[in-house]
C-alpha cells in the first residue's frame, strides 16, 4: 500500500499537475482508507461501491467529520480508482456511478466596500511589518491571489509600469493578473521601505520577506494581517483568503463576466468560480426581502 500511495502521488503531481499540498492531502486520504480496509481484511483494489459508501458513512457517523472533509475524501477515492483503471490495476471502477454530493450552502464570506476602505486606508506610518501587511492586503484584494501565491511572488514577476503581475498558481500554472494603481502605489512604498531596511544586506528574491530578509512564512503573514485589522478596530475575523473572496464578489457585483473572473482566480473549472454567482443571488434575495414594498 505504501508503494501504491507513492505511485498515486506521482500520478497526481506529474500527470494531473496538482499542487503539492493537494497531492499530499489526496495521498493521506488514501492512506487512511487503506488502513480502514486493512482492519476489515479488504483488499483495497477489490473494494466495491457499498464498501466505499460504508467507509464514508463511518467518517460521518463515527469520526464526525464535516461535509467538506468527507467530500474531499470521496473525491480522493474517486481519483485513486480512476488512477488504478488507467494503470490496469483494476478492471472495473467501483466509484463510476458515484455522484458528487452537493455541499451545504455555506457561501464564502467577504468584506463590504466600507470594511475594505477601513483596512486599506489604515496609516502604517511606514512601520515595516504593518506596511508589509497593507501591501499584502492590497495585492490580495487587487488580484485575488492565494496566500501561497503571494508568499512565493518574486520581484521580477511584477510589472509596475504596465500594472500586471505574473502569478504561479496551483500545479505550476502561470497566469497574468492586472493590478490597479492603488495596489501598485502601496507596493512601491513597501518595497522602498524594504530596500532601506535591508540596504547592503542579502535579501530573498521574494516580495514579502521577514525581519531577517528571508522568505516570509504563512503564519507570519496571518499574524501581520490580524494585527493590522485589530489596530483598525475591525470587529471581524480577518484572514488572507477573505480578500480573495472579496475580490471575486466585488468584481462580479461590478459587472465582470464569469470567464474573466475564472482566469484571474486561476480556477481550473468554471464550476468552482460559479459559487460567487450564488453570493450575488443571495444578496439580491436579501435586498428584495428588505426593500420590496409588498414584503409583508
Amino acid at each position: 500500500m505504501k508503494e501504491l500511495s507513492k505511485v498515486f502521488f506521482r500520478h497526481l503531481s506529474n500527470e494531473r499537475g496538482l499542487s503539492n499540498n493537494t497531492c499530499l492531502a489526496y495521498s493521506r486520504d488514501i492512506d487512511s482508507f487503506g488502513v480502514y480496509c486493512d482492519i476489515r481484511k479488504i483488499d483495497i483494489k477489490k473494494a466495491d461501491a457499498s464498501g466505499i459508501e460504508a467507509y464514508l458513512w463511518h467518517l460521518k457517523s463515527k469520526l464526525k467529520l464535516k461535509p467538506a472533509s468527507i467530500f474531499r475524501k470521496r473525491e480522493s477515492i474517486r481519483s485513486f480508482y480512476r488512477f488504478l483503471m488507467l494503470e490496469g490495476g483494476i478492471s472495473k471502477d467501483p466509484t463510476k456511478n458515484f455522484k458528487s454530493p452537493r455541499l451545504p450552502g455555506n457561501l464564502p464570506r467577504f468584506l463590504s466596500d466600507s470594511e475594505i476602505k477601513t483596512l486599506l486606508s489604515f496609516p502604517t506610518q511606514n512601520k515595516f511589518s504593518l506596511l508589509r501587511a497593507l501591501a499584502a492586503m492590497e495585492l490580495f484584494y487587487a488580484t485575488g491571489m492565494r496566500v501561497s501565491e503571494a508568499l512565493s511572488l518574486r520581484l521580477e514577476a511584477i510589472n509596475m509600469e504596465q500594472g500586471w503581475i505574473r502569478v504561479m498558481g496551483k500545479g505550476s500554472k502561470e497566469r497574468i493578473v492586472p493590478v490597479h494603481l492603488n495596489a501598485i502605489k502601496t507596493l512601491k512604498n513597501y518595497l522602498e521601505v524594504r530596500h532601506l531596511k535591508f540596504s547592503g544586506n542579502k535579501v530573498s528574491d521574494e516580495v514579502f520577506v521577514n525581519k531577517s530578509g528571508g522568505k516570509l512564512s504563512r503564519v507570519q503573514m496571518w499574524k501581520d494581517i490580524k494585527k493590522l485589522a485589530k489596530l483598525a478596530n475591525m470587529n471581524k475575523h480577518i484572514y488572507p483568503h477573505l480578500f480573495r473572496h472579496t475580490f471575486a464578489s466585488h468584481l462580479l457585483g461590478g459587472g465582470a463576466d464569469l470567464r474573466s473572473l475564472q482566469e484571474m482566480l486561476g480556477h481550473a473549472s468554471l464550476n468552482t468560480t460559479q459559487i460567487y454567482t450564488h453570493i450575488q443571488k443571495s444578496q439580491l434575495k436579501s435586498a428584495h426581502q428588505k426593500f420590496h414594498p409588498d414584503k409583508g
